[in-house]
């Protein structure tokens, strides 16, 4: 039968933060980990929707611990601001899901002038991840979980053109951003234990899970070939989507089960990592590529400003 959300083990005094959380695979994860006894912090863009989220969460699970805080990873001011309030509220973190994202969105920047999808699915949570290291470091196994995707593997990291400035495809984009994902998760899992840290971190893939990501970012296109996509989008959640429960069960697994290694990628493990029973899957070798992430990760330092010191103590926030 496989892993399940039976095989989760009690959560009971855990803290987590859900990047994203006010809809599909966010909002599941999050239920399932309250459910299981886990004080999580709904961590939205859209504060309303995320109090519409938590209050159909506690409606499944009526003893849900959930609160909702406000971030937007398309701006590194909200990111900074959010990490502030999580600092200062001083209790340990144990698990940090790195879920929000955006897929396939016509050429828009961030706040900081990033190319959207890079700046909120990598660099937002690289900064995230940074800035609450010194909760992460409080807690006795603290994880960080990094959602990636399959198309991690029509992805290249074009440092030459990291902003696609020059030129802008919306699938090559998300592509790379989902690269980098991949490549951050690991990357921060080595240094993490060459610093001798406790800190365990892995990506998570959700296959083909029917979510708005597929509809929202085509949409945004606008005209007729935006509509066009969008309706594409439908139409392949409909035949080829699996739904939010099973989709949240690689996040589910990596972010709790106790024999999840450190590093590695969890996905389905069946029909092209789409179907089947969850476990480590294999990535292409791009998503292997240690120099890759390693120069990946001083860049994204350079861009947010933000510094891992994992040696030394806590990140360093130079922004």
């Amino acid at each position: 039968m496989g892993w399940s959300t039976d095989d989760i083990p009690a959560q009971t005094g855990r803290r987590a933060v859900v990047t994203g959380a006010n809809s599909g695979l966010g909002k599941r994860t999050a239920l399932e980990l309250a459910r299981k006894g886990a004080a999580v912090v709904l961590a939205c863009r859209d504060v309303g929707k995320g109090q519409a989220a938590a209050a159909e969460i506690r409606r499944a699970a009526p003893d849900a611990d959930v609160t909702v805080e406000e971030l937007d990873l398309a701006s590194l001011a909200s990111v900074r601001a959010f990490a502030d309030r999580q600092d200062a509220a001083g209790p340990p973190l144990d698990l940090l899901v790195n879920n929000a994202g955006v897929m396939a969105t016509p050429p828009r920047l961030t706040a900081d002038g990033f190319e959207l999808q890079l700046g909120t699915n990598h660099l937002g949570h690289f900064a995230l991840t940074g800035l609450l290291l010194p909760r992460l470091r409080a807690a006795d196994a603290p994880r960080v979980v990094t959602l990636t995707s399959g198309l991690h593997r029509i992805g290249r990291i074009a440092f030459d053109d990291l902003q696609s400035e020059r030129s802008y495809g919306p699938w090559r984009a998300y592509g790379q951003a989902k690269l980098a994902n991949l490549l951050f998760a690991r990357e921060l899992a080595r240094r993490a234990a060459v610093a001798g840290l406790p800190l365990r971190s892995l990506a998570a893939h959700p296959g083909y899970s029917a979510t708005n990501l597929q509809t929202t970012g085509p949409a945004m296109s606008g005209g007729l070939l935006g509509r066009l996509n969008a309706v594409a989008g439908r139409v392949g959640n409909a035949v080829l989507g699996t739904g939010d429960a099973y989709g949240a069960l690689p996040t589910l697994y990596a972010a709790t089960e106790s024999q999840a290694p450190n590093g590695e990628m969890i996905g389905p493990t069946k029909l092209s990592q789409t179907r089947g029973p969850v476990g480590v899957v294999p990535s292409t070798r791009a998503g292997r590529d240690p120099e890759t992430a390693g120069r990946l990760w001083t860049v994204s330092e350079e861009l947010t400003g933000v510094r891992f010191d994992l040696e030394a103590g806590p990140a360093r926030d130079d922004g």
